[in-house]
């Protein structure tokens, strides 16, 4: 075994050198140089121990920040597109539940505001009236009154006269629903005679004045003629070949 070995050995260092010399014949005659037959190939040898593993490299520089670009131009409008299809109509709602009635406000609270807002007045008219009683309702006119906190504005135009006496007196006066005026005060006018045992003067005569604290609603306004206090009765007489007027206006109330 030794002595094949060695044999093996001083061939492969002839053909080494042979190879020096003849380089272009390595190629073609190389492999053939076995006599009696190459023998077995030997066992790979172990891999090696791994290396130690290398340092990391350095860190790159950081890149530059490209330039920012200019802000391009705003682009035309476009046209308005078709308008669109109508849509269907809504439900309609349910109508609401009716709210109280609110209550109603002082006339004296809407009048401080300017003028009054409406007028409600009433003129009840007679012509030859006529009237030759000497005491008791002559006429009366019935007023419809809106406003509880109101006043009435009254007067009575036409003809009056007593005759035939002489220091004599007679009455003629407002009431309201057959009472006369408490607040303030009576609204009456008088027609007195000194002397006039012949006489039979017809004057036109006109009473005015206003009456408070009225209630709402009808009221009968009357005027009526009666003896004057501390006089006895006389003959007296209405109204004569002419038009009688009793008025009646609804009004604020005089300030206090």
């Amino acid at each position: 075994m030794l002595s094949l070995l060695m044999l093996l050995l001083a061939m492969m260092t002839s053909v080494t050198a042979t190879s020096g010399n003849k380089q272009s014949a390595q190629t073609t005659q190389s492999p053939s140089f076995c006599f009696g037959g190459c023998g077995i190939p030997g066992m790979p040898g172990k891999h090696g121990t791994p290396g130690a593993p290398g340092r990391d490299g350095r860190d790159g520089r950081d890149g530059r920040d490209r330039a920012k670009g200019d802000q391009g131009l705003q682009g035309k409008t476009g046209p308005q597109g078709p308008p669109g299809d109508k849509g269907p109509a809504g439900v309609k709602g349910e109508e609401g539940a009716k709210g109280e009635t609110g209550a109603q406000g002082l006339p004296s609270q809407i009048w401080e505001l300017g003028p009054m807002p409406f007028k409600n007045w009433k003129e009840c008219v007679w012509k030859n009236l006529n009237d030759g009683k000497d005491n008791g309702l002559i006429k009366d006119c019935v007023f419809t009154k809106n406003f509880s906190d109101t006043a009435l504005h009254v007067y009575w135009t036409g003809a009056l006269r007593i005759q035939h006496c002489n220091s004599c007196c007679k009455r003629w006066y407002f009431t309201f629903n057959g009472a006369e005026c408490s607040a303030s005060l009576p609204i009456d006018g008088i027609v007195f005679m000194k002397t006039g045992g012949n006489k039979n003067l017809h004057r036109v005569r006109h009473i005015e004045e206003h009456c408070n604290n009225i209630h709402k609603g009808k009221v009968r306004v009357g005027f009526w003629i009666g003896n004057c206090a501390s006089f006895g009765n006389v003959d007296g007489y209405t109204g004569c070949n002419s038009v009688s007027r009793m008025f009646v206006e609804e009004v604020p109330k005089a300030q206090a």
